[in-house]
């Protein structure tokens, strides 16, 4: 097996697109048990923020008018469609236990078997597992929680006040879902910091962000210090108007009630918690290829020490948009570049 790739979401796909125009033995693998499962499982009224013109998998454009925001199912679809097109080598129910060097391979071992590869792409992401804050635990027992991964409809919820933790996009969305539930009086809390919102510039405007380029992928995360990623479909006037009550952030938990940063408390019913997820690469057993952090040691997507391993998909990688859908394109065709003209004689891949 010359290449194989860990995850079949948009940043695999695109990876497999790239490798496989220009010739190069490939195998993609999911533990999902179908292409664009990632996307179905999230709640049920989430549009992409990113407008359908700057959804695009390379080579196939999204249908649609390019200002409309699609909804997830669209994108799962789109997904789907995609690898069957191009009849890519995506191989499902396939879940990766451990990942090691083997002298000059890497022995990937699945609960399906093992492969072997010359080269390894990561591209499930940093979305893996949820991230709660420890205090959580010393909430109220008659206090309902979920993280947003578990998050589908408001009526999951019991009846009473909610209050969302995290004012970013999945923060902002959930809540306006719960605020504009039809027939229901829900008093809907959001808490979190101010994170603005990304500017309206036209219909260019996630490709002018996208160009910005590392440069501009490093300011970004300088001015966002952690506070989550700009608002983009949703505008803060929104949720004013839907009758969202905006708060500062959570910081633990007094007599078992939610304690805001101010020195209020919050008597709720619920919790939801969009607080973001950790990165998973418990199953990379190779030195030096994580962090202290957890996170993957790279450059644009080129894991440092580490010959023959990349990654695609990653927040910030080489721009603003390398997390997004129409941003993994570039990213992956960057990775692949890197990967074929510098080892290509060792996979067996002619460089075209």
């Amino acid at each position: 097996m010359g290449v194989v790739v860990v995850g079949a979401g948009q940043a695999g796909l695109a990876a497999g697109y790239h490798l496989s125009r220009r010739g190069s033995d490939v195998l993609i693998l999911d533990a999902a048990d179908s292409v664009g499962d990632s996307w179905r499982a999230r709640w049920d009224s989430l549009r992409l923020f990113t407008p359908a013109g700057f959804n695009s998998m390379p080579g196939m454009p999204f249908p649609g008018p390019a200002s409309a925001h699609r909804t997830k199912d669209a994108m799962a679809d789109h997904l789907a469609r995609y690898a069957e097109h191009f009849a890519l080598p995506v191989l499902l129910g396939v879940r990766v236990r451990r990942a090691w060097r083997d002298g000059e391979t890497f022995v990937v071992d699945t609960n399906q078997g093992r492969w072997r590869a010359g080269a390894l792409i990561v591209a499930t992401g940093a979305h893996q597992t949820p991230a709660i804050p420890d205090f959580a635990a010393e909430l109220d027992t008659g206090v309902t929680q979920s993280h947003v991964g578990d998050y589908r409809r408001p009526s999951q919820l019991p009846a009473g006040p909610v209050l969302v933790v995290g004012a970013g996009n999945s923060g902002a969305e959930v809540a306006l879902d719960l605020a504009t539930e039809p027939n229901a009086a829900r008093e809907v809390h959001l808490a979190g910091r101010e994170v603005g919102h990304i500017p309206q510039l036209g219909p260019w405007t996630f490709q002018i962000l996208q160009r910005a380029g590392r440069a501009g992928a490093t300011l970004a995360q300088r001015g966002l210090r952690g506070r989550g990623d700009p608002l983009g479909r949703i505008r803060p006037g929104q949720l004013h108007a839907a009758g969202v009550q905006r708060h500062p952030r959570v910081v633990g938990v007094r007599d078992g009630l939610p304690l805001l940063d101010d020195g209020r408390s919050i008597e709720v019913a619920s919790v939801i918690w969009c607080t973001g997820f950790r990165a998973d690469y418990s199953w990379l057993d190779l030195d030096a290829a994580v962090d202290t952090h957890g996170r993957l040691r790279h450059r644009g997507g080129v894991l440092q020490d580490q010959p023959r391993l990349y990654a695609v998909g990653l927040p910030y990688q080489r721009s603003i948009a390398s997390h997004l859908v129409g941003g993994v394109g570039a990213d992956a065709r960057y990775v692949v570049n890197h990967l074929l003209t510098r080892h290509a004689r060792r996979l067996g891949t002619s460089v075209r």
